[in-house]
């Protein structure tokens, strides 16, 4: 198996995320620049967080016209995991290649801060070995990640099982104060129809040691590796 984690100009987890596959979780990782034109031979595709093109137009927006993004696009076609981590996310969106779009925080505020994720479908390569309602901790870091969508588009997510992850208390509660963004429906994560292409805000490379406080991000990365392998 091998990785890439696609580099813009203003991505700032690229290192981060590549540490967590290549050093904690020991997958062959490269770091891929944004006008790569092809991601032939690449088992995993990571869209990491930052501020990729310094957010200018709108969060997202000038890296999903990005050279890589036309092989991202083949890469996924072809079947293979794509995960898009908090601007990863937005770029993903803003392509395309996930349903929706994205606001400023309701709080019109940069949220920092450590939040729970209740594991909405283990239909995703993603969260496969996850249990359906399991409760993770991760940390968020980003000032819009206020997930809207249409009512069609929702309705959509909800009958195709497209709803990955929603923020809740520590308990799986939905609670107005589990949402750190006002995300519609506490949405923090969504996956496309074929389940292969996911987004989430809270970033799982940042809780994969517990020397960095928490580790339940290594079950987004268990999950995959473990779906690959197989």
């Amino acid at each position: 198996m091998r990785a890439a984690v696609i580099v813009f100009p203003g991505s700032n987890c690229d290192t981060d995320t590549h540490h967590a596959l290549a050093e904690v979780m020991g997958v062959p990782t490269d770091l891929v620049w944004h006008a790569t034109p092809s991601l032939d031979g690449y088992d995993l595709v990571v869209l990491p967080g930052g501020f990729s093109y310094g957010d200018y137009l709108r969060t997202g927006a000038m890296a999903a016209q990005a050279r890589v993004m036309r092989a991202v696009r083949e890469a996924a076609d072809r079947g293979v995991p794509v995960l898009g981590i908090c601007n990863g996310f937005q770029i993903l969106l803003e392509a395309g290649l996930l349903p929706g779009a994205m606001l400023p925080n309701a709080c019109v505020e940069f949220r920092c801060e450590w939040v729970h994720v209740r594991v909405e479908t283990g239909r995703t390569p993603f969260t496969a070995s996850a249990d359906v309602g399991q409760v993770l901790r991760m940390p968020i870091a980003h000032g819009e990640g206020n997930y809207v969508a249409d009512r069609a588009t929702l309705d959509e997510l909800h009958d195709n099982d497209q709803v990955v992850w929603r923020y809740t208390d520590a308990d799986g509660r939905r609670t107005a104060g589990a949402n750190p963004n006002g995300s519609v429906g506490d949405i923090a994560g969504v996956c496309n129809a074929r389940g292969n292409v996911v987004g989430l805000m809270p970033h799982p490379e940042r809780c994969s040691e517990t020397a960095l406080g928490g580790a339940d991000g290594r079950m987004v990365w268990e999950s995959v590796l473990a779906r690959v392998a197989a």
